[in-house]
């Protein structure tokens, strides 16, 4: 089993690569994701294949782990340096968030996104505006 750095590392780097696969074999079957470029939730491994396939036909995010904390109450927080690209490499956003993980028998649970003017649960991610 994974420990929680290793895990959140490889989640990111399959992300970065769009290795799809790789990134859901390090969740749990009924995990449930935030859908920042659109705004509400995800719950189940296809249903965040299906988003993640759309969201890269629209936008290029590139999103970094910069500083990894586990708490006690079972939560891991991860601040993040997110980089949102137009498909034609104009910069959307280039910001720092949180993105806090449920982790639970070493696969992600819940991921949320910390960011003080948005609810992942509601509205999509002011990074993913398209100006």
């Amino acid at each position: 089993m994974l420990n929680i750095q290793t895990l959140i590392a490889q989640a990111y780097a399959a992300f970065n690569h769009r290795d799809i696969d790789t990134a859901l074999a390090l969740m749990s079957e009924n995990v449930s994701w935030p859908k920042a470029s659109e705004g509400r939730r995800v719950v189940g491994k296809e249903e965040i294949r299906s988003y993640w396939t759309r969201q890269w036909q629209e936008f290029d995010p590139l999103v970094e782990p910069l500083e990894i904390i586990e708490q006690e109450n079972g939560i891991t927080n991860v601040r993040v340096h997110q980089l949102v690209k137009s498909l034609d490499g104009d910069v959307l956003s280039d910001t720092e968030v949180w993105h806090a993980y449920k982790i639970a028998n070493g696969l992600i649970e819940r991921m949320d996104i910390a960011e003080s003017d948005t609810n992942s649960d509601t509205t999509p991610s002011t990074a993913f505006s398209r100006h």
